[in-house]
């Protein structure tokens, strides 16, 4: 087989520079770039240029085979297609077999959210009294108040943090910025962490850095603890929930809908380049009134 991992650097590169892709754009691209290298060996197919639209139509009955998600197929779908348009600009190739491929339907799943209570008692739990009781709260506040993604969450810098103005700067995907507010429940336990806890476990190790969020050791919080803070905190709850960071988001949008916010607001709340990223909640909150009149109208 060609050199292709030279391809695939110069791919990385035009993602990184010329599109401004995230980090984990580019990683999810370059993933699934790699993944059908694999599938062009067990092809036998040894450079690119021979790729056909029936070498596609294989690659893509092995994976629905595999019973993978209808988005994760779009997406390795777009990743290929991208690549390929990227090698005919480069005049490697002469056509780009993946533009004749459609991307699957999307499935219409309604993403879970928390309901009031379920959200009342995890606020509940947090022992005020210690350095991670109050990060944990701390945490909890702003993802619910904001609605910001888990990965911008654990971006966050002091400086992006007005206290003031009760706003966050959010570094979102594809590096844009947006400010975000945020209401007098996160900032009384953000004060609260800022004052005590957050100085208390940055001492523990003589850490000093300006992320706003910190390990039990003092370090920066990754997405990774995000979830194990999370799910600590629902084994402590009565609820059998599955619980993940992305339904704050989910409950974030959701809450504002049914409280009678415009979609278009919400869209600029949660950073979404397209309204149709923002209007699968309003189907979230059809559903609530759907499960609100069934319950609760003598007639239904």
């Amino acid at each position: 087989m060609e050199n292709v991992k030279n391809f695939l650097n110069l791919f990385v590169d035009y993602l990184q520079i010329e599109r401004n892709c995230s980090q984990y754009t580019t990683v999810n691209y370059a993933t699934d770039i790699k993944e059908f290298y694999v599938f062009m060996n067990e092809e036998g197919i040894g450079e690119l240029r021979d790729i056909t639209y029936q070498d596609i139509r294989l690659y893509l009955t092995k994976l629905h085979q595999k019973e993978f998600a209808r988005t994760y197929i779009s997406r390795k779908i777009s990743s290929l297609r991208s690549y390929f348009k990227f090698l005919l600009r480069e005049k490697y190739l002469q056509e780009n077999p993946f533009s004749l491929v459609s991307l699957p339907k999307k499935e219409q799943r309604i993403p879970n959210f928390f309901y009031e209570d379920d959200l009342n008692e995890l606020f509940s739990l947090s022992d005020l009294s210690t350095p991670l009781g109050q990060r944990d709260q701390a945490l909890l506040e702003l993802l619910y108040a904001t609605g910001i993604r888990v990965s911008e969450c654990c971006d966050i810098r002091l400086q992006d943090l007005d206290m003031y103005l009760d706003t966050v700067l959010v570094n979102g995907k594809g590096k844009k910025q947006r400010y975000v507010p945020f209401g007098s429940f996160a900032h009384e336990k953000l004060k609260l962490y800022l004052e005590d806890g957050r100085i208390t476990l940055l001492n523990k190790q003589n850490n000093h850095h300006d992320m706003l969020f910190v390990n039990h050791r003092g370090g920066p919080l990754t997405t990774r603890g995000v979830r194990h803070v999370l799910n600590e905190l629902i084994k402590k709850t009565s609820k059998t929930l599955h619980i993940h960071p992305h339904m704050f988001r989910h409950t974030f949008a959701t809450h504002l809908l049914n409280g009678g916010a415009d979609l278009r607001s919400v869209q600029e709340l949660l950073g979404h380049a397209h309204l149709s990223s923002t209007q699968v909640y309003t189907h979230v909150s059809k559903e609530h009134l759907r499960k609100s009149y069934l319950s609760h109208h003598p007639r239904a």
